[in-house]
């Protein structure tokens, strides 16, 4: 009997070319940290680049390097660690769960927990500015981390003094279909649990984030805590010794300190209303927040083309004291004419693309990064031998193509990507 492997070598295929622009974007990511280093030193309008450079250089450049890194020496499997999506090593698992998702929602409802908002851009923004402004905000989301290679399903936090600075939180995964702890305990769902105590710059990456209490055993005693008070029926069992006591640190830098005990909480008796069912939900069928990112950056990119465009049209004088390199012939008919066509084309692909893209086709992201992948190598190759700082003009095309680049390179983007073009599209 013959095996059809075709689908084996498309996937393989896809993988390595994905894996290159994963690669290839920490590459340019690097190159555009230096010439943002170079130009804002130089003073003038550049000068604010510094501050550019300081954003792009711990949000994009060292987590994207991380990434890299961690892929090749960081196993793959299970080790009772959560990994954060630059793939470090996040919070230890520390907590188990038998029964349903329908039994998790009331028996924490009942302690009083409150599930936290689905982390996106409009909600980073809302936490950034509660943060800033002192105010509650009791559903505030928590960053991603990952295990089985997704990140959580959802979270639960409890707020301390109406201050999303400081809150009790648990992340929780749904485990694979039979799949058992080392030793073959059965769990179905495992957690993290830890206790935000301000907010400070992340170790590994200079990122503002929350900083979590050393002791996590207390955390998560208080969580066991509080929903065996509120319910008699939910019953524990501790595994001890599960893992190793360690002295050691998680993504951020924060030292944490267990006894390596894992309770397992059975939510079996909880009884759950009736309009309640047990939907398997899962996180990688949510669109990520990367593919919005990125797909936004490529609209913002192909307006800079069009709006590029209508001053070399209107305006090609302004534009010449904008831009600081001599890019276009701006005395040359023809040749405008020429760059015109090829903007508005450009950018007629990249809404095409994008679009696509939002709807999770493979081949659409796949050619939307090679297309910021060229520009970004024009952008490379002109600046070899060409000390001076890039335009006005300049940034948006090639800076706008490699942030393009970091966020549909990211393992979410690929992975969501990946299962939507194996399911039917509506």
């Amino acid at each position: 009997m013959s095996i059809d492997r075709s689908q084996d070598r498309q996937l393989s295929l896809v993988g390595v070319v994905d894996w290159a622009f994963f690669a290839y974007s920490g590459v340019a990511a690097i190159w555009l940290a230096y010439v943002l280093l170079r130009d804002g030193v130089v003073g003038g309008w550049q000068l604010p680049l510094l501050v550019v450079f300081w954003l792009f250089f711990t949000y994009l450049v060292l987590p994207r390097l991380h990434g890299i890194l961690t892929t090749i020496y960081v196993p793959n499997y299970f080790i009772g660690r959560a990994r954060t999506s630059d793939g470090l090593l996040g919070d230890p698992v520390n907590l188990g769960v038998l029964g349903g998702e329908a039994e998790i929602h009331t028996a924490f409802d009942a302690a009083g927990w409150t599930r936290a908002d689905d982390l996106g851009l409009g909600t980073s923004w809302r936490l950034v500015r509660s943060i800033a402004s002192r105010r509650s905000y009791a559903r505030a989301p928590v960053s991603p981390l990952y295990l089985f290679g997704r990140q959580q399903d959802f979270a639960y936090q409890r707020e301390v003094a109406g201050s999303p600075s400081k809150r009790h939180h648990l992340r929780l995964w749904r485990c694979p279909p039979g799949w058992l702890l080392p030793g073959g305990f059965p769990v179905h769902w495992l957690g993290a649990a830890t206790y935000d105590r301000r907010v400070g710059l992340s170790l590994f990456t200079l990122q503002v984030t929350h900083k979590i209490e050393e002791d996590i055993d207390v955390e998560r005693d208080f969580v066991v805590g509080t929903l065996t008070e509120a319910a008699s029926t939910v019953t524990v069992r501790t595994l001890e010794r599960f893992a190793s006591g360690y002295h050691t640190r998680n993504g951020g830098g924060d030292r944490i300190l267990t006894d390596g005990d894992l309770p397992i909480l059975d939510l079996g008796g909880v009884t759950t209303s009736s309009v309640q069912c047990d939907v398997a939900t899962d996180s990688r069928d949510r669109r990520p927040a990367m593919i919005v990112l990125g797909s936004s950056l490529a609209l913002i990119r192909g307006a800079c083309y069009l709006l590029f465009a209508a001053l070399l049209l209107t305006a090609p004088d302004l534009l010449a004291r904008l831009g600081s390199r001599d890019v276009v012939d701006l005395t040359n008919t023809v040749t405008v004419g020429t760059v015109v066509t090829l903007l508005v084309a450009l950018t007629a692909i990249d809404v095409f693309l994008t679009l696509r893209v939002l709807s999770g086709y493979q081949w659409a992201r796949l050619g939307l990064m090679a297309a910021c992948a060229l520009t970004s190598l024009v952008g490379f190759a002109s600046t070899v031998g060409n000390s001076a700082p890039l335009g006005i003009g300049d940034l948006p095309a090639i800076g706008g193509s490699i942030l393009v680049l970091l966020a549909l390179s990211s393992p979410r983007s690929r992975e969501w990507s990946h299962r939507r073009s194996r399911k039917p599209l509506r």
